[in-house]
């Protein structure tokens, strides 16, 4: 529990037994109800690396999409009466001692949804970043801003925490099919935006592992397709 709220941590992941270990040490457990692991039909010992190091692990039994593992992650959480999410990546480039800045805003009742910024003053990126990574990262929050009229630095980071109660809201419709992907995290963003959720963002870093062990599994044209699409069919009111 951390400031009188229950709180779950949320890990989707794939194919990561190289890399997870290191992400469920690092875990701030004195502030946290539960670590969660959701294995995305991985091929490899994730989930076993995941349980030994004390996590809970949520196994789909096949390759669903990074969406659909948040969602079922969601649900999991909603479920167990948990107040607070916080999300990060599975391939050890968010800092878990960071949990507590996203936790925080939302704790003293600031905001609802908080996003890791590495552009922000005391945030940064480091590591194997691929070029495309380097080039998206800046133009997605500028055209996220444009959509929503919001001022924003970073809108791809999946390092973000929110209040679980907003997920009650009719309007915030996770359970749609061509969510399945990346989009979800850029759906429930816009859609926590323009339906006036309190949001703000706090420095984080980003450090990216080395190439040779998987830097990335988002392709560069169908995964950037996949997280653009939603402000765009949101936008225009082909999708809700």
């Amino acid at each position: 529990m951390y400031k009188k709220h229950k709180v779950i941590a949320l890990i989707p992941a794939y194919n990561e037994e190289l890399k997870i270990g290191q992400v469920v040490a690092r875990m701030p457990w004195e502030i946290l109800d539960e670590v969660l692991v959701v294995d995305d039909g991985s091929t490899d010992a994730t989930a076993a690396v995941a349980r030994a190091g004390g996590a809970e692990v949520m196994s789909l039994g096949r390759v669903a999409g990074v969406g659909t593992a948040l969602r079922c992650g969601l649900q999991h959480a909603r479920s167990r009466g948990y107040d607070l999410a916080v999300i990060l990546a599975g391939n050890n480039k968010d800092n878990p001692a960071e949990i507590s800045r996203l936790l925080d805003p939302i704790c003293e009742q600031q905001c609802d949804l908080v996003i890791g910024s590495r552009f922000l003053e005391g945030g940064g990126y480091g590591g194997d970043m691929p070029l495309y990574r380097r080039w998206a990262t800046r133009v997605h929050p500028w055209l996220m801003s444009c959509f929503t009229g919001k001022e924003l630095t970073e809108t791809t980071n999946g390092f973000r925490a929110l209040r679980l109660a907003c997920l009650d809201d009719p309007r915030l419709n996770l359970n749609q099919r061509w969510l399945d992907g990346y989009g979800l995290e850029v759906y429930l963003l816009y859609k926590m935006l323009v339906c006036g959720y309190r949001h703000t963002e706090v420095p984080c870093t980003k450090i990216y592992p080395p190439k040779k062990i998987g830097n990335t599994k988002m392709r560069p044209i169908v995964g950037w397709w996949d997280i653009l699409r939603p402000m765009f069919m949101l936008a225009l009111g082909v999708k809700h």
